[in-house]
């Protein structure tokens, strides 16, 4: 499965960013050894059920350390049986543009 998730505490620093929260929560996930990918909306995990709902958690654990609310979107593609996705669908689709 492949989460794309997006996590920001509900308090900011002095000058309202959360920057450096969010870059704990993407030390947890790149510490996890799964496959991921991070952009400037949202953190894409690849894995196995159990295991990236641990990581998303361990991040959640961690940010609520920081701020005292989190906001969390999550967005899950289940497609058991298939690894690799997080450059496998990218490429199919810029298959799909070459032509």
């Amino acid at each position: 499965m492949i989460v794309a998730f997006s996590m920001s505490p509900g308090t900011s620093d002095e000058t309202g960013s959360v920057s450096a929260a969010v870059a704990e929560v993407v030390r947890i996930v790149r510490a996890s050894g799964l496959p991921n990918e991070t952009n400037s909306m949202f953190t894409n995990i690849e894995g196995e059920w159990d295991e990236v709902m641990a990581v998303v958690k361990q991040a959640v654990d961690a940010m609520t350390a920081i701020s005292p609310r989190v906001s969390l979107v999550i967005k899950a593609d289940i497609r058991p049986g298939y690894t690799g996705q997080l450059q496998a669908k990218v490429e199919r689709v810029e298959k799909h543009l070459a032509e």
